[in-house]
């Protein structure tokens, strides 16, 4: 019997570099979370956030039906660990971003993928461009405590569930019982279900079409573009490499908190973007 060709959309993923698929996914991700800073005004940011995960949940259980997998007990516990700590991280990087610029607190959020990488990195390439990357958040952060000490720990909490995202998400991806993407949805559900304490949050919303239909087009812009394409990657990376390829994102996160938000970085901001992105390109041009 003929086996069946992919999906021409799943062919294309295939072919793409790792390097285009984070382009994507992270300019998808930033706008959604730019357009999110804006509906803040209307909606509480725990309210947006709540209603990301859940739209998100909804978009990728109809497409990926991850009910088709084989789910072992095992395979169940890994997927919910999975999904609520991509609900914290999801919830506690809007309420930062509530209180601090795009590119800053995303800066900040970025300590968790660098300890990930720390912790996996082996060569002399690795730590020159950790340290990179380190001097590079730090200049970008340029967060005071006496400044907003609550977004400074929600972003590093944020951080925090990062890492362990990425952690979680590589063991899913090795995993070949998992159909690509079904650990994604389930565990998205697992994360709406978790936190839908946040529901009183979201009324607002709830009770005005034009902001749910807002809502829901920064769920599908912010999470199910730029994690489906993670997905996608992250069957083809180590999980250290995969962590240093995401220090495009702070600075892809100033540029958009700069043209859609007005949030123009300074001189010690520029300074930090050069360097982060001198990191990802030092170690992406050895690994990819």
């Amino acid at each position: 019997m003929p086996r069946t060709a992919p999906a021409p959309a799943a062919a294309t993923l295939e072919r793409l570099p790792a390097q285009a698929l984070f382009i994507l996914g992270a300019l998808s991700q930033y706008v959604g979370a730019a357009l999110a800073v804006l509906l803040f005004a209307a909606v509480p940011a725990a309210g947006v956030a709540w209603l990301r995960v859940v739209s998100s949940a909804g978009v990728l259980l109809a497409w990926r039906k991850p009910w088709r997998t084989t789910w072992t007990a095992s395979r169940l516990r890994l997927v919910a660990a999975f999904g609520l700590t991509l609900a914290f991280m999801n919830i506690t990087f809007y309420l930062a971003i509530d209180r601090l610029p795009l590119g800053t607190a995303v800066a900040i959020e970025f300590c968790g993928p660098i300890a990930v990488a720390a912790i996996g990195s082996r060569t002399r390439r690795d730590i020159a461009a950790l340290t990179l990357a380190t001097i590079g958040v730090l200049a970008l952060a340029d967060v005071h405590l006496a400044g907003s000490p609550d977004g400074l720990a929600l972003a590093v909490a944020a951080g925090g569930a990062w890492a362990g995202y990425i952690m979680l998400g590589h063991r899913i991806a090795a995993d070949a019982g998992i159909r690509p993407q079904d650990g994604l949805a389930l565990g998205m559900a697992i994360g709406a279900i978790g936190s839908s304490p946040l529901l009183i949050a979201a009324v607002p919303a709830l009770v005005s079409p034009l902001l749910l239909a807002a809502c829901v087009a920064v769920g599908v812009a912010s999470s199910v573009v730029p994690y489906g394409l993670e997905q996608v990657a992250m069957r083809r990376l180590p999980r250290a490499r995969f962590a240093l390829l995401l220090a495009l994102l702070p600075a892809t996160a100033a540029i958009v908190g700069a043209l859609v938000l007005g949030q123009i970085p300074g001189l010690v901001e520029g300074a930090g973007i050069a360097l982060v992105v001198g990191a990802s390109l030092l170690r992406s041009h050895e690994s990819l």
